[in-house]
Formats: structure tokens, sequence, C-alpha cells
């Protein structure tokens, strides 16, 4: 299968994926934002950034008028994440930018134009600020990495994993949370789920290459033996529990009637698979700009509004 197109196509379809949505204690030092286990981002280059959105940025003016002004905290602070996850994945896999591709794509600049808060879904103009406010070729470097990561796994890439379905966050929760403090749980909540007519199944495979969309959640980029809940799409009510059985990176897929996928769903799955990376990378967040949401791959401001659970089993090895 053939993933990546010429530098020329390549081109073409960053500029899109930039343009859509995409991907205890606190730390001990008072003005880091974020304490990774070799380096630090701090709240002074956090602030840095945000100020310079409200002067450039009219979508920033908003925010800052409305009190908002830290959800562009979390969002910076969410892409310092992802950024310092693209180093240590870059240098891991080998992977270095098509200079051709980035160069090309920085002549043409899809973040020169202001955020336009028309027709925009609301939950993604802080993360267009956000782009816009940071270093544009740092940030299309980032998307370039993601997309050539996504591309060189897609084809290998499979989970297989036992599921059932609820109706709301709260039902999720507490299915998960059963799940991972009881392995058996998970075996009985399906079968009684499957018997009553439920969505719910065991060894569910799904290859990337079938379902791209869905190689971009959270069951992609955990280990086995790990629960997780989460909403596929923010469209429908239905919430997805389950636990991973199998992470399988390395064994081509075939499967027929598959297109190749987009630019967009190659830098969405290349995010996901940065999830291991940032899990390594020791991060702590400071309190003032929230918490890691593993599910979103973003900063939630609290646990209480995080996208779903990311949960390890008892007696698991795995973080």
């Amino acid at each position: 299968m053939r993933i990546m197109g010429r530098p020329r196509a390549l081109v073409t379809v960053l500029a899109a994926c930039l343009l859509v949505a995409g991907c205890g204690a606190g730390p001990s030092q008072v003005r880091a934002a974020i304490l990774f286990s070799d380096n630090e981002v701090s709240t002074d280059q956090v602030q840095f950034l945000i100020d310079k959105a409200v002067q450039e940025q009219p979508a920033a003016q908003q925010l800052s008028q409305q009190h908002k002004l830290d959800q562009l905290g979390r969002a910076i602070v969410g892409q310092y994440m992802l950024h310092d996850a693209v180093r240590r994945a870059a240098q891991r896999e080998g992977l270095v930018a098509d200079e051709n591709a980035v160069s090309k794509t920085l002549e043409q600049d899809p973040l020169a134009q202001p955020v336009s808060t028309t027709g925009v879904d609301p939950s993604q103009i802080a993360t267009q600020i956000a782009y816009r406010a940071r270093d544009h070729r740092e940030v299309i470097v980032d998307n370039v990495l993601m997309q050539e990561l996504g591309a060189k796994y897609v084809s290998n890439l499979s989970v297989t994993f036992d599921y059932t379905t609820v109706t709301d966050r709260d039902q999720a929760v507490a299915k998960a949370n059963q799940m991972a403090a009881d392995p058996g749980a998970a075996t009985r909540l399906i079968q009684s789920d499957a018997a009553t007519g439920k969505d719910a199944s065991f060894g569910f495979k799904v290859p990337a290459v079938q379902s791209p969309d869905l190689a971009a959640t959270v069951l992609y980029g955990v280990q086995p033996g790990t629960v997780v809940a989460f909403q596929p799409s923010s469209q429908y009510a239905t919430w997805v529990v389950g636990v991973v059985r199998a992470r399988d990176l390395s064994t081509p897929q075939s499967v027929d009637n598959t297109s190749e996928p987009t630019a967009n769903q190659l830098v969405a799955i290349g995010a996901r698979l940065l999830q291991p990376y940032v899990d390594a990378s020791g991060a702590k967040i400071n309190p003032r700009y929230g918490v890691w949401d593993p599910v979103a791959m973003n900063v939630a401001a609290s646990e209480a509004e995080t996208t779903g659970l990311v949960l390890s089993t008892k007696g698991s090895t795995q973080p």
C-alpha cells in the first residue's frame, strides 16, 4: 500500500492538516509550566505566546474579553506536550522532516491568516490561535513528522480489544473502574451487556487501514491490558468502554476495499502514536493550566473535564 505520495502532494495536504482540528502535587518549580524528565517549559514561555496572540489575533482578543484566555493557555501547553513527544519519537524512529515539504509549506504559510471564528468549531479556536502564536516552522515540522510517523505504521497497525457500549459518561466511568479493579469484571460485564442486545463483543480486531479514524483514538495508543473509556464521536451519545488485549505494530494487515488514508488521518494517527512517548517523558503539568487528558491528547481544565479514562488493570505493570 503506497502511503506517502510525492513531496509536491505532501506540501498541498500539509496546509489542510494545519487548518483542521487534528492531536498529586504539581511541578516542584513554580515557574515551570511543564516539567519533563530532561527539560522544561516555563510559565514565561506560555505567557509570552498568550500575550503575542492577544496582540496579533482578533480571536484571541475576543477570548480575553470573554475571560477565556485559560483555554488558550491549555492549548499552548498541550501543543508543547506534543512537540516534546514528536522530538522523542523522531529520535527513536529515525524520522527527519522532509525539508522540501517544510519549506514549500512555509512559502504558502497556512498559519499566516488570522483565525476565523465564522463556521469554526468553538472548541478548536484556541488550538488554531496557539498554532499561529508559535513559531510557524516548528508547527509545520511537527505536523510533517506526525504524518511521517502515521505513514510508517498505518499499514501494520492493528488493535484487538473487548468492549461494551453505554450512553453517558457516568456509566462509562463506572464500568471502566470496575474493569480496571477486577480483570474478571470485564468479561462478566461484556457478556451481560451482549446478552441484553447491547453493542458488545470480545476479541474485536481492527487494522488501522480498515478504520483510519478509529486508529486515531485512544484504543491505538495504549498497551495491552489497559482499560479505556471514550466517546468515538461527539456527534453521537455512545461511549465505548473496553480492554485492549493486543496491539500490533509490525504485521502487515491485508484488508479488502480500503482507500489510502488522507493526510489528516495520517497526522491524527501519528499524533496517537505519540501517546507512549508522552507517558515516557515524565511530564508534570503545572496545575494552573490543568491536567493531561490522554484520550484527547490535550490539556483539560480538570480531571472531571477530561474526555474519557485510561486505566491500568489491577496487577498490570503498564503505566
